[in-house]
């Protein structure tokens, strides 16, 4: 990596250009550094780190003010160059530096004062007349409170001494103006181009208040909204709190890094607990860089919240006298640092969950539930723990080309979508049929609070509603009930006296969806679908060569793990041949597994624990008949991708490996209409 600064090099192959260093003390505190002050929410995963973010960041800032050169005076370009080089030091120094920073009482983590009084320090030695030194010194101070009082974490009255910029006299209000416009494009833009086309009209309506002498704060309810966006519904409890407790006291650093994965009851339980935290009324910051830093990790090479470490707070919310972990407060020059600590067992937990996840193994997917049960950290039974937003959003991609193909079976005007999920399914409907009433259903507590969350933030109309169709028809007649890509978890997860993979599981939810629809309704299935016996027996053989040697070791482990299909391979025993690389087995075996194989590692522990295909497309119409039902369309295909995905890991051939065979089909739709 290089580093470059007016054409010349700050850091290249390891080494730095030590003189430009010793002229640019900004730069030798930015650069010089053990502190890592980079906000993970900038960055895409955690492991791309490397210390030099917030030079790189200032940097940045200065290619986008060299873009002013020719509309502002030399003097004020010069002016924002000193603002820009000393903004961000405080984030720099080595400890010795920084340890004396702290014992001078500058509050570093409340950067942009820290970095003010720094300027101030080092100003004797620059030559600079008192008036700039002044009008670097707020500019400095209050660089970054704009975006800030958009984002909602500090009240507009912190642009009070711009204010005194202009009646002493160092600047026009124009001046003000034009300083203000240029120096938030540089520290939002530095950020991302994108983010500043986003909030650029915003700065300009605020810039122009500002100038005209109006701190006018937001209301209470929009400021809410504007610091975390989870709070789309305000309660007037949680308006009067903020109002009363949070806003006239406390600035607010890194809330939506550290907090936008936990619901609004949460926020507020963690804001309370703040709160009650001895002498929080003399700190008049309150930074969370701390949790975000301890909450995300690197999962599959991109930024995530660490589930785990997530569950375990989450119990901590609710039960305070967990002694696995508490929330770590410590109020240091009038800033309050948020953490939260985790016990020696629960760290050793969490390290051990974390190398498991990454095995993709049956086994220790089973030993992290076990685990975690043990302590009481999963919401229910169906909370799948590791990354189920990630799972959640692959079933979303994987389904979207055929979701849309069975929205135009929907009639009436009342629509239920069994089994949520994502909700790409909710999404599609709304879209399409904007006028009917769109309800979700899953019997996951986890998926529904990810759904209420996804409702709020993106404003849908739809709901969602805790609902098993096993158990009992739903609480209203409807018109339209979907099953898709569900009836197969139904099956395979359902345990019942004759065990999971009963298909009496699978009647019984389409009999109680049945009985909801009114007459005229429809239910609709998109999912898998099994394949028909053939008279002639090699025909119900598929051979399966493996082109890479780990798909023969992932076809073992899926023999071991699978549990479906019990009748199929007692019967027909499977034929394994390691040397040249190759299984022969029965046909609907081998599709089940081709089908996971399709997910790879990171899904495989899922995946293997369902049946895909449940019922052959006769079957289906012969329950349906029963039922007295009318079947609209009864049809099964190749899911679009599946051959494409898999011709680089096997090719099929018939029981003796003579021909190549097609892929057999993977899923059907069936449509039936109430008599």
């Amino acid at each position: 990596m290089k580093l470059e600064y007016q054409n010349e090099i700050i850091w290249a192959e390891g080494k730095w250009n030590v003189s430009l260093l010793k002229r640019e003390k900004w730069l030798y505190y930015l650069c010089l550094t053990q502190n890592n002050a980079t906000n993970v929410e900038r960055v895409e995963a955690i492991s791309e780190i490397t210390g030099f973010e917030t030079v790189q960041y200032v940097l940045r800032t200065l290619k986008i003010l060299e873009g002013y050169k020719d509309r502002l005076s030399k003097h004020m370009y010069d002016i924002l160059l000193n603002v820009l080089q000393w903004s961000e030091v405080a984030k720099g120094g080595l400890e010795v530096q920084r340890d004396y920073w702290m014992k001078q009482g500058f509050p570093l983590e409340i950067h942009n004062l820290a970095s003010a009084e720094i300027f101030l320090q080092e100003s004797d030695s620059m030559q600079l007349s008192q008036n700039d030194k002044q009008l670097i010194y707020i500019l400095i101070q209050t660089h970054g409170i704009i975006g800030q009082n958009i984002r909602g974490e500090v009240s507009v009255c912190r642009n009070q001494p711009l204010l005194s910029l202009i009646t002493d006299g160092l600047v026009t209000a124009q001046e003000l103006s034009d300083l203000l416009y240029c120096l938030n494009h540089c520290v939002i833009g530095g950020v991302s181009d994108a983010l500043w086309k986003n909030v650029s009209t915003k700065v300009s309506e605020l810039i122009a208040s500002i100038t005209a002498g109006r701190l006018t704060e937001y209301p209470v309810h929009d400021r809410i909204q504007a610091l975390c966006p989870a709070f789309q519904e305000v309660t007037k409890v949680e308006e009067k709190f903020f109002a009363q407790k949070v806003f006239p006291q406390y600035e607010l650093w890194f809330f939506e890094s550290a907090l936008k994965d936990f619901s609004p009851s949460q926020i507020m339980e963690i804001l309370h607990r703040i709160l009650e935290t001895p002498q929080a009324d003399t700190a008049k910051h309150i930074t969370f860089k701390p949790l975000a830093d301890t909450l995300y990790y690197d999962y599959e090479g991109k930024k995530h919240i660490n589930i785990y470490k997530k569950r375990i707070f989450e119990k901590y919310l609710k039960d305070d006298a967990s002694q696995d972990v508490k929330m770590s407060v410590k109020i240091v020059n009038q800033t309050m640092y948020v953490n939260v600590v985790f016990s020696r067992v629960c760290e050793k937990l969490i390290e051990f969950c974390v190398e498991a996840e990454r095995c993709g193994l049956l086994t220790y997917e089973k030993s992290i539930t076990v685990l975690f049960d043990m302590f009481g950290f999963r919401k229910d039974e169906f909370d799948r723990l590791n990354n189920e937003d990630k799972y959640l959003q692959t079933m979303n991609d994987s389904q979207e080309s055929t979701k849309a193909s069975i929205a135009d079976y929907i009639v009436g005007n009342s629509i239920v979508d069994v089994g949520s999920g994502g909700g790409i399914m909710l999404d599609l409907l709304e879209s399409k049929y904007p006028d009917k009433e769109i309800i979700g259903t899953d019997i996951s507590a986890n998926v529904i609070e990810t759904l209420e969350d996804k409702r709020m933030k993106e404003r849908h109309h739809w709901r969602v509603v805790k609902h098993n169709f096993v158990e009992g028809a739903f609480e209203q007649k409807v018109d339209t009930v979907i099953f898709s890509s569900i009836l197969h978890e139904v099956f395979s997860y359902t345990e019942t006296e004759n065990g999971r993979f009963d298909i009496e599981t699978v009647y019984e939810a389409l009999h109680n969806a049945y009985d909801s629809l009114n007459t005229g309704g429809r239910i609709v299935i998109r999912d898998g679908i099994k394949t028909s016996r053939h008279k002639n027996e090699e025909q119900n053989l598929l051979r399966v060569k493996f082109l890479t040697r780990e798909g023969i070791v992932f076809f073992k482990n899926y023999v071991k793990d699978f549990k479906g299909l019990p009748d199929v391979t007692k019967n027909r025993p499977l034929i394994i041949d390691e040397k040249e690389n190759y299984a022969v087995g029965d046909l609907n075996f081998m599709r089940e597994f081709l089908y996971t194989y399709t997910w790879g590692n990171e899904s495989y522990s899922h995946e293997v624990q369902e049946q895909f295909g449940y019922l052959t497309l006769d079957e289906y119409r012969s329950f349906f008949e029963r039922t007295g039902a009318k079947v609209i369309e009864a049809r099964q295909f190749l899911e679009p991708g599946y051959e494409q995905h898999l011709s680089s890991l096997v090719q099929l051939y018939d029981a003796k490996g003579t021909k190549t065979v097609a892929y057999p089909d993977s899923n059907c739709i069936v449509v039936v209409e109430k008599q």
